[in-house]
């Protein structure tokens, strides 16, 4: 299924780039040396994870001597549902067995409803046509059936006390949203912590992450900004990036009292509808 995990093309060019490493009797290992790119890089790639830049494909091209094929098709793997800069990062939330996000703003992707989604795509620029939101709206909640799964992804979610405050859509669904969350919190399918405006300053301040880890390859780490995000998967940044979650949820609720205040919150819309 190519929606926001991983794009059937990107599942042939893959398979594509490990027949013909392997044709040419080369390990990942030594096809990265030749390449000048990391064995990691080229395993993501071939698992269909990642999609190569134009120079990776050139290279690939010269080292298996294929006549410019991986280049001539990189234009295919365009075929996707979400912005570039989190095309990589929708590919590897699919393949995940954990999952640690932090939202400063709004109830992370995988967590969203439909109203709460549709009124985020909403208030987007440049503004979305109803088709636009539409299709924007049920690809992210393609994404969050990975969540049908009672067990693996393991998801944390690290929520900044704006996110229950900010009302998104009004507070019907903001009532709405804040029980679903409570729900999937309830069923032990997703741990939430609280980071309350009591607390300051704290080392994720600075932007959202995620944190992501697999069990055939090493963790990555995914930082978003203003239409930018970043998969980093050199390993001493990912450390840091982990490093600065723990010390962030070190200064967060328990999760007993996040849910606590997160039911706490969704009263108070339901007063505001009345």
């Amino acid at each position: 299924m190519a929606t926001e995990g991983v794009p059937e093309p990107r599942n042939a060019y893959g398979e594509e780039l490990r027949q013909r490493r392997e044709h040419a009797g080369l390990t990942q290992e030594k096809l990265s040396q030749n390449a000048i790119m990391s064995r990691t890089h080229i395993a993501h790639i071939e698992a269909g994870r990642r999609k190569p830049s134009l120079e990776d494909a050139r290279r690939l091209d010269q080292v298996l001597d294929t006549g410019g094929v991986f280049e001539r098709f990189l234009p295919t793997l365009d075929s996707r549902k979400v912005a570039d800069h989190f095309a990589a990062a929708a590919a590897f939330e699919q393949q995940a067995t954990m999952i640690r996000e932090y939202a400063p703003s709004l109830v992370p992707g995988l967590l969203q409803t439909e109203p709460y989604a549709r009124a985020v795509f909403r208030e987007g620029f440049p503004p979305k046509s109803r088709e636009e939101c539409d299709r924007a709206v049920v690809t992210r909640l393609e994404r969050a059936r990975i969540l049908d799964d009672p067990v693996s992804p393991v998801m944390w979610a690290l929520l900044d006390e704006a996110v229950l405050r900010r009302p998104v859509g009004g507070p019907m669904v903001m009532a709405g949203q804040l029980r679903h969350v409570l729900g999937l919190s309830h069923q032990g399918r997703v741990r939430v912590h609280v980071l309350p405006f009591e607390s300051g300053a704290h080392a994720l301040l600075e932007s959202a992450v995620t944190l992501m880890w697999f069990a055939d390859s090493p963790p990555v780490a995914y930082v978003e900004g203003l239409k930018t995000g970043t998969v980093h998967d050199l390993p001493s940044l990912v450390h840091e990036c982990q490093a600065a979650y723990d010390l962030a949820l070190g200064d967060a609720l328990s999760h007993k009292k996040s849910v606590a205040l997160i039911e706490t919150v969704a009263e108070e819309y339901d007063h505001e509808q009345q």
